[in-house]
């Protein structure tokens, strides 16, 4: 993890300490400040993201607005409030980014991945949870994006994709790691 701190931030003496985890991959375990004794632990973030598609196998993404990887797609989802549960933030990122109101009984936790999220020279390492969603036989995802208003500040298109098969997933260009193999993990539970 490149994140490195020059000065203490509760007394400001420049003495701080990196601390490397010997077990963790190229990962700061916490910063200590010899002078006043304050430890600064790097805890990750949670996440959440949600794969909602239908019967046809079409799935719903966004194209992003910002960095970090703007330009490319992604699930509907976002980081996790603090004392928010992981139902309850992908209910509101969906929410707050397209306009998709989605209830808890929509839901179905499929699994978690590590990422790594680089924002402004700052490495974030996250815990993403996925759920999943799946339309009633009665409505596509194309009719719904018809219906849906991106967050211009977070999605500058809401884009619908065909997934059947893995190779369809190494076609799109999905911002993180994470997110393509939530994609695969799904894909091998819906078969």
């Amino acid at each position: 993890m490149s994140n490195n701190f020059n000065c203490c931030p509760m007394c400001r003496s420049t003495n701080i300490k990196n601390i490397i985890n010997p077990h963790a991959k190229d990962a700061t375990r916490k910063w200590t400040c010899p002078e006043c004794g304050f430890d600064l632990y790097c805890n990750i973030a949670a996440a959440v993201g949600l794969i909602l598609y239908d019967q046809f196998s079409n799935v719903l993404f966004e194209v992003r607005a910002k960095n970090p990887r703007k330009g490319y797609i992604v699930i509907p989802g976002g980081f996790v409030d603090a004392d928010e549960r992981a139902e309850d933030a992908v209910i509101r990122e969906a929410r707050e980014e397209i306009g998709l109101k989605i209830s808890e009984d929509d839901l179905t936790y499929l699994t978690t991945f590590p990422n790594t999220y680089e924002y402004r020279d700052i490495t974030y390492k996250t815990c993403d949870i996925f759920f999943a969603a799946k339309l009633p036989e009665n409505k596509t995802i194309p009719d719904l994006v018809k219906n849906l208003i991106a967050e211009e500040s977070e999605v500058t298109e809401i884009q619908v994709h065909k997934v059947t098969s893995e190779k369809d997933i190494d076609a799109l260009p999905v911002a993180f790691p994470s997110g393509v193999s939530a994609l695969k993990a799904w894909l091998k539970k819906i078969r």
